[in-house]
């Protein structure tokens, strides 16, 4: 795994081990950041399961202002720590050792807002696509920029809803086996 962009190109990450953490492969996470590329620089940029960090970094890598991480699982947030340590990230992010809900709730109350959040689930908890998605399209939706837009990386076979709350799907793309759902607020248009 390794940075594809920017000024961390080509540098390797490292990744929790075990079958907990599903890296996003390199070549979807060029093409996710060949879509946000636009958007990117000085973006406010969540990273929801945020695993080894690798997204986040790739955004900051990228150009983005500030990033916040979001991971429970102590190997992935010792992965993260580790890959910001290599690669001498001192500042522009924060790391939020709690659930993803938790952590949503908790940067709604701080007032937070964010153009741009990603969330990766393991495919096997498809339960949370609907929690955070739900809370981002109604109590949570206060951390979003009017045109944020907000992605779902999930499995091809995995179909989620067009709509949750004031969330819209306005573009599904599909790689092998995962897949990428982009929404924004009902409101705001997309990209």
């Amino acid at each position: 795994m390794r940075v594809i962009a920017g000024r961390f190109r080509s540098r390797t990450l490292v990744a929790p081990r075990g079958l907990d953490t599903r890296p996003t492969s390199d070549r979807l996470r060029e093409t996710l950041f060949n879509v946000l590329a636009p958007r990117i620089d000085s973006a406010a940029f969540l990273d929801l399961y945020a695993g080894s960090g690798a997204n986040g970094i790739e955004a900051l890598s990228r150009g983005a202002e500030q990033i916040v991480f979001v991971e429970k699982s102590a190997p992935a947030v010792a992965a993260i720590r580790a890959n910001l340590q290599a690669l001498g990230i001192r500042e522009g992010y924060q790391l939020e050792t709690r659930s993803a809900s938790k952590a949503l709730k908790r940067l709604c109350e701080q007032d937070r807002r964010f153009d741009l959040v990603f969330l990766d689930p393991p495919y096997k908890a498809a339960d949370e696509y609907t929690l955070i998605l739900g809370l981002l399209g109604g109590e949570c939706k206060a951390v979003l920029r009017d045109d944020a837009a907000i992605i779902a990386e999930h499995h091809r076979k995995q179909s989620l809803e067009e709509n949750y709350g004031g969330l819209h799907r306005y573009r599904l793309l599909e790689q092998g086996d995962a897949a990428l759902s982009f929404y924004s607020l009902a409101d705001s248009g997309s990209m």
